[in-house]
């Protein structure tokens, strides 16, 4: 099972279409909102939201294609 979770700041538009894209590939994920645990923007060196964790390494930061998405989450593209 892939594990995803979406690092998330306040008012994040990017963060909303990953979330979106990851809903209609029918991904479950948790959002984590890095103001709140801004341990995780050095863990991952993360400059820009939102960032993107699969399976606990940084797979994009910022919004990727749906194409990359699914690639990187092994699924056929949709």
């Amino acid at each position: 099972m892939v594990r995803v979770q979406i690092l998330t700041t306040p008012g994040c538009t990017g963060c909303a279409k990953v979330e979106k894209m990851l809903d209609e590939l029918g991904v479950k994920y948790t959002v984590i909102d890095v103001t709140k645990k801004p341990a995780l923007v050095k863990k991952y060196k993360l400059m820009t939201a939102p960032g993107t964790i699969i399976n606990g390494k940084l797979a994009f930061s910022g919004v990727p294609s749906k194409k990359a998405l699914v690639e990187k989450l092994g699924k056929k593209f949709k």
